[in-house]
């Protein structure tokens, strides 16, 4: 199997073990599993939240805004940081437009591999002054 079969694949197990442990409302989970953009990341749960990670192993990456569930179906998205705050979210789709607007230059597909080994690929690949 290819690296890119293989890093596909685990994020599709990501996706899955999110759809299967119930913690995110499934209309969320459906409109950002309809946007291509984060379907190629690798989602978790925590607290009921749904976060997008750039790479497939812990530690994942918080580089990226992460949507919580609110009062009377609504939302509230928040981060990337658990200090900062976007804002509230009246349904999914535009909660998921919030995070999509806040994406990282070059986000996706994640990387196969932890957040540390990320960070050592991305800075041998910068260009060098």
């Amino acid at each position: 199997m290819s690296t890119d079969a293989t890093r596909d694949a685990v994020v599709e197990a990501g996706w899955r073990a999110v759809r299967e442990d119930g913690r995110v409302r499934e209309e969320l989970l459906e409109a950002a599993n309809a946007e291509p953009r984060l379907r190629q990341l690798f989602v978790w749960t925590g607290m009921g939240e749904l976060h997008f990670s750039r790479c497939t192993e812990r530690p994942w990456t918080w580089g990226i805004p992460y949507i919580q569930p609110a009062a009377g179906g609504t939302y509230w998205v928040s981060g990337p940081l658990r200090s900062q705050t976007v804002g509230p979210a009246a349904t999914a789709q535009e909660a998921i437009a919030m995070v999509v607007r806040r994406l990282p230059p070059g986000c996706g597909p994640a990387f196969q591999g932890t957040s540390e080994e990320l960070a050592l690929q991305e800075s041998t690949q910068r260009p060098h002054s």
